[in-house]
This record gives C-alpha cells, sequence and structure tokens, in this order.
C-alpha cells in the first residue's frame, strides 16, 4: 500500500516538474542592432549589403580611419553627416519604412563604396475582439493557471495519501 501511495504521489508531482513549475521563464531577446563599420583597406562597408526588418536600428560605426567617411542615402533618407574618421551614428527604420535603401560613402563613391539596406515589414500582429466561451476557457487554462492546478492536484493528492494510510491503520 505504501508502494501504491508513493507511486501516486511521485506520478501527480510530475506534472507540476514538466510544466516548468521549477524552470527559470524564458524572456524574449531585444532586438539588436545591425552595425555597419568600414573596411578601409578596401574602401568597402562591411557588410555592404544587410537586412532588417521595420523597427530595427542600423548603427554607421568606425573609430580611427585614416580616411574620413560618411553613410549617405540616395534619397536623403538617412545622413550620418561630413565625411568623419570617427562615427557613430544610428537609424531606426520606422513601421511602414520597408523597402531597399542604397547609401553611399560621398568622398570614395566613384571607388565603389557603396551599401545597400533591405527592410522588409514587421511581422502582423492580430488582436481578437470577439469573446466566446471557447476564448474565456481557453484563458482560464493558460499557461499562468497549470502550475496552481499541478500544485493543487498535488496537495490533493498528498491529503488523499494521509487518509488511506490511516484508514488502513
Amino acid at each position: 500500500m505504501r508502494r501504491m501511495v508513493s507511486f501516486v504521489f511521485v506520478l501527480l508531482l510530475c506534472p507540476m516538474l514538466l510544466q516548468g513549475d521549477l524552470a527559470p521563464e524564458m524572456q524574449e531577446e531585444e532586438p539588436q542592432a545591425v552595425i555597419i563599420t568600414v573596411d578601409s583597406t578596401n574602401l568597402r562597408f562591411s557588410p555592404s549589403s544587410v537586412t532588417v526588418v521595420e523597427g530595427d536600428t542600423v548603427r554607421f560605426f568606425w573609430s580611427g580611419q585614416a580616411l574620413p567617411h560618411n553613410a549617405v542615402e540616395s534619397n536623403e533618407i538617412f545622413d550620418s553627416g561630413e565625411p568623419q574618421r570617427d562615427v557613430d551614428y544610428s537609424f531606426t527604420f520606422e513601421i511602414g519604412m520597408n523597402g531597399t535603401y542604397d547609401f553611399v560613402c560621398e568622398p570614395h563613391a566613384a571607388f565603389g563604396m557603396v551599401g545597400q539596406i533591405i527592410v522588409e515589414p514587421a511581422p502582423l500582429v492580430t488582436e481578437e475582439n470577439t469573446t466566446n466561451e471557447s476564448d474565456i476557457n481557453s484563458t482560464m487554462m493558460d499557461d499562468e493557471s497549470l502550475p496552481f492546478l499541478s500544485t493543487a492536484l498535488t496537495f490533493t493528492a498528498i491529503a488523499a495519501s494521509v487518509v488511506a494510510v490511516r484508514r488502513r491503520h
């Protein structure tokens, strides 16, 4: 009988462990800025082409260059300013700015110092405005309520085991 009570206790405790009550929660990562630097040996941007999503930031960063550089978009959407040896300029592509953006280093455009940024549309976020019974039920059984449920089942199993053992004796 004790083996059976122990087995029931372990069986009911396992779902709580498998549901992640004791596991650390995963955090969503913040999007990182894409960094474009200068390959001054070849007079090129590095990387020369990047793909980002609306809402992402592109950072133009170089320091201690022998020659001054800048990054200017062909339609003047962004401009890092006058050519300099040290640049730290960022531009964020807002929602609705998807498309292809070509840019150049003005003093070295004739040498092929050009780049391209491809901005993809941000993923669509949809919200449902209707509430029905299945939505209410799914809300009641979401991930946050399951740890409570498994904990309640565990304590119920312990209480039932204690009652069974006492009746047995």
